[in-house]
C-alpha cells in the first residue's frame, strides 16, 4: 500500500507539474524541474517536519526514474494529456492530493507521532509540492484559492492519526474520497466561509464621509 500510494502520487504530481510548465511555455529542462519539484517537494517538506533526514529523499531512485519517464512521455506526446487541462490540470493535482495526503498521514502514524503531526504531515505532503510548483510558475497557489483544497487533507490526517484506517481497502477508499471531494469542490464551486476586513469598515467610512 505504501509503495502504491507513492507511485500514484508521484505520477500524478509529476504530470501536474508538466502541465503547468507547458502552459507557461517552459523548455524541456523547465518541465523536468517543475515536474520533479511537484512530485517530491511535499515529501521533502514533510520529512523536515516530522524529523526524517532530508537525505532519505535520495533513496527513492525508482520513483525518480518513474517520474522522469512519465514526464518525458507527456512532453513528447502532449495531446494525450490535453483533456486534463480543464481547470489547469486539477485532475492530476486532485489524485496527487489524495494519494500523498494519505501517505503522509501513514508515515507520521507509523513513526508513532501524535494526531497533530499526522494531520500536519497529511497537509504538507499533499500540498507542499503543488505549492512550490505554483510559486515557481508565478501563480497563485491552488491551496489558497477559493475552492476547498487543503481542508480535505484533514480527513486522512484525522482518520489515520486516530488509528481508524488500517486495512488496504479502507486506505484506498479514503484516497478515492479525497480525489472525488477535491474535484467536486472545483466543479460545484464549494468554498469555505471567508470575510474581508475592508468590507466591514467600508460602510462606516462611507457614512462619515457623507456627514462631512
Amino acid at each position: 500500500m505504501w509503495d502504491l500510494l507513492n507511485v500514484i502520487g508521484t505520477i500524478a504530481f509529476a504530470l501536474s507539474g508538466v502541465l503547468v510548465a507547458m502552459e507557461e511555455r517552459y523548455d524541456l529542462m523547465g518541465v523536468y524541474i517543475l515536474g520533479f519539484i511537484t512530485a517530491f517537494g511535499g515529501g521533502a517538506v514533510r520529512n523536515l517536519l516530522i524529523g526524517v533526514p532530508v537525505s532519505a529523499l535520495w533513496d527513492q531512485g525508482t520513483l525518480f526514474t518513474v517520474a522522469f519517464i512519465v514526464m518525458t512521455i507527456a512532453f513528447v506526446f502532449p495531446k494525450i494529456l490535453r483533456w486534463t487541462l480543464l481547470h489547469r490540470g486539477v485532475f492530476f493535482d486532485a489524485i496527487g492530493l489524495g494519494a500523498f495526503s494519505v501517505q503522509g498521514a501513514m508515515y507520521a502514524y507509523s513513526m508513532g507521532h501524535p494526531l497533530s503531526a499526522c494531520i500536519a504531515a497529511a497537509a504538507l505532503t499533499g500540498t507542499g509540492g503543488g505549492m512550490i510548483r505554483d510559486v515557481l510558475a508565478g501563480r497563485k497557489p491552488l491551496f489558497l484559492q477559493k475552492e476547498i483544497y487543503i481542508a480535505w487533507t484533514l480527513i486522512p490526517g484525522l482518520f489515520i492519526g486516530l488509528g481508524w484506517l488500517t486495512g488496504t481497502i479502507e486506505v484506498l477508499l479514503i484516497v478515492v474520497v479525497i480525489v472525488a471531494l477535491r474535484l467536486c469542490s472545483v466543479y460545484y464551486g464549494w468554498q469555505l466561509p471567508s470575510r474581508s476586513i475592508e468590507e466591514e469598515h467600508q460602510e462606516p467610512y462611507e457614512k462619515s464621509a457623507l456627514t462631512e
